[in-house]
């Protein structure tokens, strides 16, 4: 250690003491280092859950939720499990990696509570350390079963996450409220599920075997993976509808008023039911029920399972139909799931129990070309109108015609997000990307139909690749799983093409031009209007916002506050980002009609737009260079005439043109 202090000396003096340092033995840093860090090495993790085997788990698990309880909003568990002979510890697993949300949603802290039992006998337990979605349970010798008692505390509020009951209504999902015994694929593990519910409620799902007790209702015996796939929406106010061949249309809602459908609206969703089976060719199910919600009370939801799926709509959709015409796609997109991932389904998006992880490559296919059969059977049955589904097109193509980041991210990459991001919003999305391989993946498989159309003279389309890969056993509700190799495949075999090179290039690469070939090739092309188109006018009227993202560059609700602000766009340029709030617009105080205004009156000048604008408790004045004027995405024909094109073709009902006439009564 040195000790001498360099202030007290002179400079001849300062230069005897550095030649002295210099000429010591070593670095001088080295002399100063104290002793070497002590440093750790890892503790190896133990594999303390067993992986899943293909057998059958001994016994029938009992599964009684009391679901009664509106006020709270908490299921009370009590679930009462066998145990195989001579096993002294039991793993009971909770679902993590959830079916149809593509990424690890498991709602693990809101099981509360939680409280194992042998003979009425408290049992110790623990948590996995390392799966925290793991209890190992301490079995005493001779017990031989293992009762669970819990609660899942069903969110009050959406910034607890999504509300799953209110005081008219509940959607009740049974991996939220059960637990499996680790080892074991799920197809082999038998439930018996019983649910309390409130009085006088109707309960709808896709279960079979009901017997009802008063407001208890049990099921038959069936395996935990059916179980999973058939949750349950219920409702004080409820109505049900046949929309045929098995098919049935089960309605909750806020308040009766709302269940009330038009008899000509109601054969709409029958027809899309038969375009549906036109249109695959095969039936993956023995029945079918959709779950709607009519409400704002209940969270939003869109999940396919194989013989139902979970939608909600807002409150009038089905009482205001014109106005609702832009929110009623998800009833079709979630139908077609049936098919598209629920029966077909990509290979390494199939897993044997909840625990495996999911990889999400081929989400465009389970996803992208779901997309693209909601909108083509939402147009063909009237369950949306066909301007409607144009404008759904136009916004999606328009988006990506001026999007930066298709320019590092690819298709193929957004498939990852619902397990990187979790699908929370993000600061700048347009950088970012979200979860593109829907919309984007549509308009992919709108091109792969004009390709097959263009190719084979109009005798091939994608009708005939959803009957060759989705209608392949009609009866069959396994399900059947793929790689990219038989996509290809299938699309080879209706049109010899270069098909693994155009989704190497359209999905797996990034940088490519906006995705228009598919609206091209169909007769159309993408044009830009001063008015929304009537999807972006009406979606923006219910949500109370103003999309300028093709104009400034920016979403803004109704009291001024930005949401969302594209990356480069010339608000982002003046600072303009989210969670500002513009308090005025040239001096005046704001609102949709004076920021419009603005940027009208700034079209074609060099005069920029003038704002005043809020962050946390600065207020500044920004400055717009903005000229262009309104944009809002449409489609149009490319050319004049009233010959229908190759989209209007594809968006053209097809199942009434099926149906034989009807044979005229023979002459007395």
């Amino acid at each position: 250690m040195i000790t001498t202090s360099t202030r007290a000396l002179r400079p001849a003096a300062l230069l005897t003491f550095a030649a002295a340092l210099l000429s010591t033995a070593g670095p001088v840093w080295a002399q100063v280092q104290p002793p070497s860090n002590t440093r750790p090495m890892a503790v190896p993790i133990a594999q303390t859950i067993p992986d899943a085997e293909d057998k059958p788990y001994p016994g029938t698990i009992q599964l009684m939720i009391d679901a009664s309880d509106t006020t709270t909003g908490a299921y009370r568990v009590t679930e009462t499990i066998p145990v195989p002979a001579g096993q002294s510890k039991l793993t009971l697993l909770y679902p993590k990696w959830l079916p149809g949300n593509h990424g690890p949603k498991g709602t693990i802290a809101e099981l509360v509570d939680v409280r194992f039992y042998a003979g009425g006998r408290l049992l110790s337990w623990t948590r996995d350390p390392v799966d925290v979605f793991a209890f190992h349970v301490d079995v005493p010798a001779g017990a031989g079963e293992v009762t669970a008692k819990f609660i899942h505390t069903s969110p009050l509020r959406e910034s607890e996450g999504r509300v799953t009951m209110t005081r008219e209504m509940l959607n009740l999902q049974w991996e939220k409220m059960s637990l499996y015994p680790a080892g074991y694929y799920v197809r082999q593990i038998k439930v018996q599920p019983t649910v309390t519910f409130p009085a006088g409620w109707q309960v709808f799902t896709a279960l079979d075997g009901k017997t009802a007790s008063n407001n208890v209702v049990t099921w038959s015996v069936t395996d935990y993976e059916t179980l999973v796939d058939s949750p349950i929406f219920a409702g004080l106010y409820a109505a049900r509808h046949d929309l045929g061949q098995g098919v049935w249309f089960d309605l909750v809602a806020d308040k009766p008023e709302l269940l009330k459908i038009a008899p000509e609206n109601l054969q709409v969703f029958r027809n899309m039911v038969d375009e549906a089976m036109l249109a695959f060719g095969a039936k993956h199910f023995d029945h079918y029920d959709f779950l709607l919600a009519m409400t704002d009370r209940m969270g939003g939801i869109g999940l396919e399972h194989h013989r139902s799926s979970e939608n909600q709509y807002e409150p009038r959709t089905l009482v205001d139909w014109a106005a609702g015409d832009w929110d009623r796609n998800v009833i079709p997109h979630e139908f077609s799931h049936s098919w598209d991932g629920k029966y077909r389904r990509p290979a390494k998006l199939w897993t044997p129990d909840y625990r495996a992880p999911m990889q999400d490559n081929l989400l465009w296919v389970y996803e992208g070309q779901t997309q693209f059969w909601g909108l083509v059977l939402a147009a063909r049955s009237g369950v949306q109108s066909k301007d409607q589904v144009l404008g759904q097109l136009a916004n999606y193509a328009g988006s990506f015609t001026q999007y930066p980041g298709r320019e590092w991210r690819s298709v193929e990459d957004t498939t990852h997000d619902p397990i990187m991001a979790s699908r929370k919003p993000k600061p700048f999305s347009s950088l970012a990307r979200n979860e593109e391989y829907y919309t984007e993946g549509a308009l992919v498989w709108l091109e792969a139909e004009a390709i097959l159309r263009e190719g084979t003279a109009g005798k091939k389309g994608m009708d005939d690749f959803a009957r060759a890969f989705f209608g392949m056993k009609d009866g069959d509700w396994g399900v059947l799983t793929y790689e990219l190799e038989d996509v290809v495949k299938t699309l080879n075999g209706l049109y010899p093409y270069d098909w693994a090179g155009f989704f190497k290039t359209r999905i797996q690469t990034p940088g490519q031009p906006a995705p228009l070939g598919g609206i091209e090739r169909g007769g159309y092309k993408l044009a830009w209007k001063e008015e929304p188109n009537p999807f972006d006018k009406a979606r923006m009227a219910s949500a109370k916002f103003i999309s300028l993202n093709h104009s400034i560059g920016l979403a803004i609700d109704n009291d001024g506050r930005i949401t969302g602000s594209r990356w480069d766009s010339a608000a982002f340029k003046a600072g303009l980002v989210t969670g500002m709030q513009i308090l005025s617009v040239n001096g005046k105080t704001y609102d949709q009609d004076t920021i419009k205004a603005a940027i009208t009156a700034a079209k074609g000048t060099s005069a920029p737009i003038e704002l005043i604008v809020k962050r946390d408790d600065v207020v500044r004045t920004v400055q717009v260079q903005y000229h262009e004027g309104l944009r809002w995405p449409w489609l149009e024909r490319a050319a004049p005439g009233t010959m229908p094109t190759g989209l209007d073709k594809l968006l053209a009902p097809r199942a009434l043109a099926a149906k034989p006439a009807a044979k005229k009564p023979a002459a007395k």
